[in-house]
């Protein structure tokens, strides 16, 4: 797997669904080199990457467990880019109390009761990028 991404949550994923190699796009041409021919031997993590899976290992974390479904999932995402529950409305093709009452569910869901709250576990979830 080549990727941008070396948060827990999405390293702990991939290994999970069966990736073998993880290297990051920011490592030099030779690493991947290196890294394809591991892959062959078993498993390469890049080294940004193996940091992840070490914290959670010492934390003994798991994949967090993720209380929102999808619907949820998909307006906490919105809100997190800075979208009003009207254009989550818009968005979804719902009434604007629905978006709300998606939105109230979530923040009751995480006991988070503030949109910069709300930002700062998207932005952890990686639902969004910074």
């Amino acid at each position: 797997m080549l990727t941008i991404y070396t948060d827990e949550h999405r390293v702990l994923q991939a290994l999970r669904a069966g990736v073998k190699g993880c290297v990051t796009k920011t490592q030099a041409v030779e690493h991947l080199i290196v890294a394809i021919r591991e892959v062959c031997a078993g498993v390469h993590l890049s080294p940004s990457v193996s940091g992840a899976v070490v914290q959670a290992y010492l934390a003994k974390s798991d994949t967090p467990f993720d209380p929102l479904t999808d619907r949820e999932r998909q307006v906490l995402q919105l809100v997190a880019e800075g979208n009003t529950t009207k254009e989550i409305a818009m968005i979804h093709g719902v009434a604007a109390k629905t978006a709300e009452t998606h939105r109230v569910k979530v923040m009751d869901k995480l006991d988070i009761h503030s949109t910069a709250g709300l930002v700062r576990y998207a932005i952890r979830r990686g639902l969004i990028q910074v």
